[in-house]
């Protein structure tokens, strides 16, 4: 068993900056003797089992699984003013917000890592949850990372249990 993720305390933002200064070069110098969408898959799969362990983790923190406990891990996140967002839904069944700033999606583009912004961050918040909670699913359609005006995140129960 690894020791449990303790980085938050810094700031995801921050954390994602140290993450893509190290990993972008890394990708582009085994892109030049690999084939550059393998080595992306390559890190989008297993940084997205990442996510799926971190989920697991915070379950684990919060004692139980529930959309309550997912918002209120939302200042992980926004921290630093990371995200700007606008909760449209919460219940025991559903939460969803949009993010209407994303600073990640600022910071991948003043870093010139447009082309990594999705498979950095983006792509962790659905294992993130998978992690978390077989119970609940996420659907975005949209993300700010691809050029829309917001992310939409829409958290929900797969059952019909209440928390």
């Amino acid at each position: 068993m690894t020791k449990p993720d303790a980085l938050n305390s810094i700031g995801v933002l921050t954390r994602r900056e140290v993450e893509a200064r190290l990993l972008g070069p890394l990708i582009d110098a085994f892109a030049q003797t690999t084939d550059r969408a393998q080595v992306i898959a390559t890190v989008r799969d297993t940084i997205a089992q990442i996510a799926r362990t971190q989920g697991a983790e915070m379950a684990r923190v919060y004692g139980e699984a529930t959309l309550e406990n997912f918002a209120d891990s939302l200042k992980l996140w926004t921290k630093d003013d990371a995200l700007v967002i606008e909760v449209v839904a919460k219940d025991a069944q559903n939460f969803g917000f949009n993010v209407t700033r994303c600073r990640y999606a600022e910071l991948y583009r003043e870093l010139g890592m447009e082309e990594f912004g999705a498979v950095f961050s983006c792509n962790r918040d659905a294992a993130l949850i998978e992690g978390f909670s077989a119970d609940i699913q996420l659907t975005r359609t949209q993300t700010i990372m691809e050029g829309a005006t917001h992310c939409d995140f829409r958290y929900q129960r797969r059952s019909n249990s209440a928390e």
